[in-house]
């Protein structure tokens, strides 16, 4: 598949980068005018006393904050409202959002709610949101969501059991302060996971239809990233050079899929964690290489590249053969990093495949992926990582 010669690339988040970049965070709040801030934090952040390393240069400086913490493992509408209140009843003027997805996602969606007014789901969908909100710093603590710069916000609605999307350049935040020290404390599993979601993101733009230069550019450099550092990051937390690694590659792959989308994987993703409470890198890993698989013959020579990157010897392959070394390298990069779950170990049945598969079709990341899907192509790719299949495929 070539890439695409005529493309638009937008980027509009200022990207600040390095370890102890956090101390600067006053001066930061200083240049977007910000004289009153929400703080948006997850408990783990809290615990971790990743706050407290927020909140200290802003007291230095004598900026006015309030922090909101009422967020569990997903961005849901409901904390969005919450957050949204407590910031319009203080009179704050900017949002620093610190964390995983979920806290940067809810800052986002209140600095959208702080500029437009209405109600988040006002603006659910793609270029929804009329103008730009109030200015947004979004520190990330995980290697994965990318979410520090990207135009979405993936918000759960738990009692419709769905999830969704808020996809609009005015989302994106003022500046991504990005500082691998705040990672160094990850534990091993929230590390593996959210660095699966990283390679997914990097992989699923690279290959899609929606490719061009630069995104291309950035999601090599993301994978190649990623090979060297994912398994080390895990077993080594205390490793800054393994974090620096994986947080340069998760937010690269995010500059990359921020504008071309995703593919299969995120299709299924996103109906699966919120019907099941996957975690979202857990069921990009689960079903990575399976996608991977049914979309070889779509970017043949895309995959072999993606097999090199990964230190695979294609040499004297035939170009199918040197492709399926690319999958051969991301099942056992998951495996190696201690993701061994398949959609079973969450309940999932044969029985909750029709609607699943239903809801992936009517993704945006579907159309763009690199092989047309039918609705049977996705409940196949599901059945492949459930343990009914896994059973029968011993017993031949």
């Amino acid at each position: 598949m070539l890439v695409r010669d005529e493309f638009r690339y937008e980027m509009p988040t200022k990207i600040e980068f390095g370890s102890g970049y956090i101390q600067n965070l006053a001066k930061y709040v200083e240049e977007i005018n910000g004289t009153k801030v929400l703080i948006v934090g997850d408990p783990g952040v809290l615990k971790a006393g990743i706050i407290e390393k927020i909140e200290s240069p802003i007291k230095k400086a004598n900026i006015p904050y309030h922090i909101f913490s009422d967020i569990g493992t997903e961005a849901t509408i409901e904390s969005v409202d919450k957050a949204f209140h407590q910031a319009r009843e203080n009179q704050c003027d900017a949002v620093i959002g610190v964390g995983g997805g979920s806290s940067l996602d809810i800052a986002k969606s209140v600095g959208i709610l702080l500029g437009n007014g209405g109600d988040i789901r006002d603006y659910v969908g793609l270029d929804k949101v009329p103008s730009q909100g109030k200015p947004v710093i979004a520190i990330p603590t995980t290697a994965g969501t990318g979410s520090e710069i990207t135009r979405f916000s993936v918000l759960s609605d738990k009692k419709a059991k769905a999830k969704l999307s808020v996809g609009s350049m005015f989302n994106c935040p003022t500046i991504a302060l990005v500082d691998p020290e705040l990672t160094l404390t990850l534990p091993p599993h929230i590390t593996a996971a959210t660095g699966m979601d990283a390679l997914t993101h990097a992989l699923e733009s690279f290959v899609n239809k929606e490719t061009q230069p630069i995104s291309e550019a950035l999601s090599v450099e993301s994978m190649k990233l990623i090979s060297r550092s994912l398994r080390l990051a895990v077993v080594q937390g205390e490793n800054l050079t393994a974090r620096k690694d994986m947080l340069l590659a998760s937010t690269m792959a995010a500059m990359a899929f921020n504008t071309t989308r995703l593919g299969l994987a995120h299709s299924l993703a996103i109906p699966l964690g919120a019907k099941f409470n996957i975690p979202h890198g857990v069921v990009n890993a689960i079903l990575l290489p399976e996608v991977m698989q049914f979309n070889l013959v779509g970017n043949t020579q895309k995959f072999i590249e993606i097999a090199k990157i990964f230190g695979e010897k294609v040499d004297g392959l035939s170009d199918l053969e040197a492709a399926r070394k690319a999958v051969d390298a991301i099942r056992r990069l998951k495996e190696d990093i201690g993701i061994k779950q398949n959609l079973s170990d969450f309940n999932v049945t044969e029985e909750d495949l029709e609607e699943v598969a239903e809801e992936a079709m009517l993704s945006g990341n579907t159309p763009i992926n690199p092989v047309k899907p039918t609705i049977e192509d996705f409940k196949n790719i599901c059945r492949s990582v459930m343990d009914e299949v896994r059973s029968e495929k011993c017993n031949e």
